[in-house]
């Protein structure tokens, strides 16, 4: 009896497949990484389901790799060892929705929009906003976060309570509905982000938010990249209550014009924006217009509509896909550091004169209120030495903010693409994560090769 077949004994038979177009479909991410065919793809529909398939996994030692969508930057979900994906797409309910406490329960399968359309009935919104419509349960697993974290905070930041399914097929939770507590370690902290490694996402309980009463967006240009990226220090000291800030350098808004015929102002330009009550909001707004003016802004437009608003910050989410759809033939290459504010003007700028000095076609983008930011890269895969011309940039910008006690992922997780840094980020503390990872799955079937290149 095959593998196919084993797990049709315990699930529903229309549950399990190794349909090859669906194989392909869990073979790869978003990436530019390698991809790998899964030798069966199961699809649970509640926790009891997980926990069958992932004790069985254990007893067999058979590799099970938690799937969402697919949009992960970093080969955080393809199946290198084979073995079980695991999409938890039909485990897409919303379980629990508690308006005076703020939180929601749902399962990990639904995505962000799909969230928000469901607490919009509230008054209420889920904050975090990475630039893909990721499921929520992909999205603690990496860690994710996005253009509204400056003001709201991270995933971790928002999570309550998980509903884990261990290795061995236990499950647990990570925390409970309280705002804070000091009882025992951290569980959230450590599930979160962890990548599938250490157990299957099964149930998430959320921080949510009051929907402001006045929302204001911005776009302010600059004659260089340094004066931009200083205006985001300047804002932040100010106290100014700004929920996005974004710096979209001069290569970033040329792609954006020609993918949506806008006539945006070629020059490093932040997009900004501002929640709170009109009158604060017009107080704050004029202050900041002061502030960027004396470092050489040479334009602001707001965005008072919601129309406008919404292409504003549409253009920013489908940057990435403006670049993919202008280059025919190449494959985007996202890198993903983050580093004390204070060094992020010499960060890009160093990223800058690289990507030249290589000759490479890509641009500079980032969350810049919190120091993350990214270079987009398009890459022949075919062509080798366009390709380790990529990778030796990805390798200068990483090492470039670990020496300024950065990060070498600043959202979109390990993976396979950011093992090799893992050592010298961490140094002993590299150690003790392989120990916890052990403990937990000791036969080591969690989503294997990611995060660790060996146990």
């Amino acid at each position: 009896m095959n593998l196919e077949e084993k797990i049709k004994k315990i699930l529903s038979p229309e549950q399990v497949t190794t349909n090859q177009t669906m194989r392909e479909q869990h073979s790869r991410d978003e990436s530019y990484h390698t991809p790998s065919l899964p030798d069966v793809v199961v699809f649970p529909m509640s926790t009891t389901d997980v926990q069958q398939v992932v004790s069985f996994a254990n007893e067999h030692e058979i590799p099970v790799v938690p799937f969402g969508l697919g949009t992960s930057l970093e080969g955080n979900s393809i199946p290198y060892h084979g073995g079980i994906s695991l999409d938890l797409s039909l485990m897409n309910q919303v379980l629990e929705v508690r308006p005076g406490d703020f939180l929601i329960k749902v399962q990990p399968g639904i995505t962000r929009t799909q969230l928000n359309k469901e607490l919009r009935k509230h008054g209420l919104f889920f904050t975090v906003d990475p630039g893909a419509d990721a499921t929520l349960g992909g999205m603690a697993a990496t860690n994710a976060s996005g253009t509204t974290s400056v003001r709201y905070g991270i995933m971790r930041d928002q999570v309550r309570d998980l509903e884990v399914v261990l290795a061995n097929g236990d499950v647990i939770h990570t925390g409970g509905l309280s705002a804070k507590s000091s009882s025992g370690y951290n569980l959230n902290g450590l599930m979160v982000g962890s990548e599938g490694t250490l157990g299957v996402i099964t149930e998430l309980t959320l921080k949510v938010h009051g929907i402001p009463e006045c929302i204001m967006a911005a776009r302010a240009t600059f004659p260089d990249a340094k004066s931009a990226v200083e205006a985001v220090t300047s804002i932040l000291a100010a106290n100014i209550p700004v929920a996005r800030m974004e710096f979209v350098d001069e290569y970033s808004i040329l792609q954006v014009n020609r993918a949506n015929e806008s006539n945006y102002e070629e020059k490093p330009t932040l997009f900004l924006e501002f929640h709170g009550n009109e009158a604060g909001l017009k107080q704050d707004v004029e202050f900041m217009k002061e502030i960027v003016s004396e470092l050489g802004c040479k334009d602001i437009h707001f965005e008072l509509d919601t129309k406008s608003r919404a292409l504003l910050w549409e253009a920013r989410h489908n940057l990435a896909y403006s670049f993919i759809h202008g280059f025919t033939g190449k494959k985007l290459m996202v890198t993903d550091v983050s580093l004390p504010i204070t060094e992020l003007s010499g960060a890009i700028l160093h990223s800058r004169k690289e990507m030249d000095e290589l000759g490479l076609i890509g641009a500079l983008v980032g969350h810049v209120g919190d120091g993350n930011y990214h270079a987009l890269v398009m890459v022949d895969l075919k062509d080798e030495v366009e390709l380790n011309k990529a990778k030796q940039l990805n390798e200068r910008i990483v090492y470039y903010a670990l020496k300024r006690g950065g990060t070498c992922t600043g959202e979109h997780g390990v993976g396979v693409g950011k093992i090799m840094y893992q050592q010298q980020e961490h140094g002993a503390a590299y150690e003790v994560m392989k120990a916890i990872k052990k403990i937990l799955d000791p036969k080591g079937i969690m989503n294997p090769g990611k995060i660790f290149s060996e146990i």
